[in-house]
């Protein structure tokens, strides 16, 4: 039987570090996750297998049932340990963040000229990055038509990882609009900034 944490009404990333103290407890089985909102199914989506669990994802009107099975079954893929966990980085470990759709401090007009620059300029940085973080008003660059989401799908063609915060997106009411990546939450923004080399940010 599986256990059921109730994370409905919830906001991010409670749902993520609730279902990872369950699943923590546990040894082997699968806990069963109630949430309502997409970007809660996506980050428990991501986080299951991230830990090699299997994921499975169900809908009942406006509940989404994500079922993170961990340990044996069937043809699950074997848990990851903490060392191949870390390896979805490359050598360099390098993460982006980037907290607001301007760089600097000052002039807004011109600090939107200087973060137009710094996004066109990541493309061609060598090494690149691993991940990109957007948070805050952020968000604005990855879920605002402009012509910055093209270098950004460039980037995300070249195997770097684009998240935006969700909470940001929801709070700045762009959930429906972001054209780039995908949403994340603070723990993942955390995790990836705890196990990168090196954090870079334009602030």
């Amino acid at each position: 039987m599986n256990t059921v944490l109730d994370c409905r009404g919830l906001a991010c990333p409670q749902p993520v570090i609730r279902a990872k103290e369950l699943l923590d407890s546990l040894t082997h089985g699968a806990v069963e996750v109630l949430v309502d909102n997409e970007a809660a199914q996506s980050n428990l989506e991501r986080f299951g297998k991230s830990q090699g669990c299997a994921v499975e994802i169900r809908a009942s009107g406006d509940t989404r049932h994500i079922t993170i099975s961990k340990g044996p079954h069937g043809d699950t893929a074997k848990a990851l340990a903490p060392e191949d966990y870390r390896c979805d980085l490359p050598a360099t470990g390098l993460v982006y963040v980037i907290p607001a759709d301007t760089m600097g401090r000052g002039n807004d007009a011109l600090g939107g000229v200087l973060m137009r620059a710094y996004v066109k300029t990541l493309k061609h940085l060598s090494p690149l990055p691993a991940k990109i973080f957007f948070y805050n008003t952020g968000v604005k660059i990855t879920a605002t038509e402009s012509d910055l989401i093209a270098p950004l799908r460039e980037l995300a063609a070249l195997g770097v990882e684009i998240y935006s915060c969700g909470t940001c997106l929801d709070f700045l009411n762009l959930k429906d609009t972001l054209l780039v990546g995908q949403t994340t939450n603070m723990f993942e923004i955390m995790d990836a900034m705890t196990q990168a080399h090196k954090v870079v940010s334009p602030y």
